[in-house]
């Protein structure tokens, strides 16, 4: 007898076996009650690599010439402290960093509303310890946008998007 009789049948591709456990979701965002396409739809994961990048950027500008005196060493500790100010009080404030305004992306809270400033400096201190955002779930969310109930969406219209406990 094979192992797989032994436990029943098998399912013929990875994508039979998802379907199997309730995984039919056509897009990310979809359980968040976010559309498919275009303003407040989930920021693709290249747009918030990059707005990522311009933001660590400016950090690194800032740090290397304000606060570092022109040393590389020193610029290189100061950058993630430039970069952490920076984006507590932009996101805490106006709901997005420069990098994330330049290419579109603005964070919001699972109701649609701008998160208050507590979240953004919770949600910021977790993007400083990098594991959380590298850790992601099926609507593209980091562990950090989870622990504070936020979505990265693109900018343009208004964003309501639904709890995930009204979008089951």
């Amino acid at each position: 007898m094979d192992n797989g009789q032994a436990m029943g049948s098998r399912p013929s591709d990875p994508r039979a076996a998802a379907e199997g456990v309730g995984n039919d979701l056509d897009y990310r965002g979809e359980r968040l009650g976010l559309p498919q396409e275009g303003p407040g739809s989930a920021a693709s994961l290249g747009r918030r690599l990059a707005a990522i990048c311009v933001d660590w950027g400016l950090s690194a500008l800032i740090a290397y010439g304000l606060i570092a005196d022109g040393s590389v060493t020193a610029t290189n500790n100061w950058t993630l402290v430039v970069f952490t100010l920076m984006a507590m009080s932009t996101v805490g404030t106006v709901g997005m960093t420069p990098g994330k305004r330049l290419l579109g992306v603005r964070l919001v809270h699972l109701s649609g509303q701008r998160l208050t400033f507590p979240r953004a400096v919770l949600r910021t201190a977790l993007l400083a310890l990098a594991i959380p955002a590298l850790i992601w779930d099926r609507d593209g969310r980091g562990l950090h946008d989870r622990a504070v109930g936020s979505v990265q969406v693109r900018l343009g219209g208004t964003v309501a998007a639904r709890p995930p406990e009204a979008a089951a």
